[in-house]
């Protein structure tokens, strides 16, 4: 692919390509397609000195005053107004603007117990049998299941999740930086505690992945299990990326949870979530579908569908 190739989505509500107006897009191609830009890279960016110190600055008072300029760049005022808590001269740090939360009314939740919604704002891309899911984002590029879940330094026999997920289906949720930054839960169930898997914190931004796939599964992140009626098991998986300092739960684990109640929260920076489904448990909306193939991702907001438990439709 050419390196100054456009980022563009489906946008599920105007049913049109859109070209992704990237944050920071000058230095995220310097850092992945430049020879110079990849060392510093390797050398600092992808360490959590790097991303603590971003976040550090984010918490200063004096950065609250990001917040209006990149509401009017991103062309965030209509949100702002209708869906945002608090007014945007109330937010004391661009990091607590970045965490807020959303009134009630602005997410509503797709009813339906047999009815999956997405866990978050974002770029999702589905993949109705993981074991195919190559090429996403670079052609040729792949990634295992088991080091996405953290069990491919264990011998074949031991790596319980990833048989419990083999065949399975997958959504990756990408968030940029503009995008409300907290995820939910897709479908009731009991959740069980979140565990941390130690990693890197590479960009998450298809500039990156298409230098390399393989950085979805050596970043921080964190896995929670969650059993529910109707799709079995479920995964969630956050994952953090450059500038997220943190990944925070605030759910209550081994505790029954609601459609579309709240999970946890990221801080400052782009992020994703990977929601996995073992096999046979979830058909994905068409339109999801259909864009994935074309490997373009549906922009789509949380708590509206993604699809239904398989022969429930």
């Amino acid at each position: 692919m050419a390196s100054r190739e456009t980022t563009q989505f489906y946008n599920r509500y105007t049913k049109q390509l859109e070209t992704e107006k990237i944050y920071g897009e000058r230095w995220l191609r310097f850092a992945y397609e430049n020879p110079v830009g990849r060392f510093f890279l390797w050398a600092l960016v992808k360490r959590k000195v790097f991303s603590w110190y971003y976040g550090w600055k984010m918490n200063w008072r004096s950065s609250s005053k990001r917040v209006l300029p990149f509401i009017i760049e991103y062309g965030m005022e209509d949100a702002a107004q209708k869906e945002f808590t608090k007014s945007i001269f109330d937010y004391r740090t661009f990091n607590e603007f970045f965490m807020r939360a959303l009134k009630s009314e602005a997410r509503p939740i797709a009813p339906g117990d047999d009815v999956a919604v997405f866990p978050a704002d974002g770029r999702h891309l589905v993949f109705p049998d993981v074991a195919k899911a190559g090429g996403f984002y670079v052609k040729g590029s792949k990634f295992a299941l088991e080091d996405l879940l953290g069990e491919g330094h264990l011998p074949e026999e031991q790596r319980e999740l990833s048989k419990t997920f083999a065949g399975g289906a997958m959504m990756i949720s990408r968030l940029c930086p503009v995008d409300y930054h907290r995820f939910h839960f897709a479908a009731a169930g009991k959740a069980g505690a979140a565990r941390l898997i130690k990693g890197a914190l590479y960009s998450v931004h298809p500039i990156a992945l298409r230098r390399r796939i393989e950085y979805l599964v050596q970043n921080k992140r964190m896995i929670t299990l969650i059993e529910t009626d109707a799709f079995g098991t479920m995964a969630s998986i956050e994952i953090g990326a450059t500038n997220v300092g943190s990944i925070l739960q605030t759910y209550p684990e081994d505790f029954q949870v609601k459609k579309g109640e709240e999970k946890g929260l990221f801080k400052f920076g782009g992020s994703c979530v990977v929601t996995l489904f073992q096999k046979d448990r979830i058909t994905f909306d068409d339109d999801l579908v259909a864009q994935s193939a074309a490997y373009v991702e549906t922009f789509a907001k949380m708590g509206d569908r993604m699809g239904a438990a398989s022969g429930r439709i």
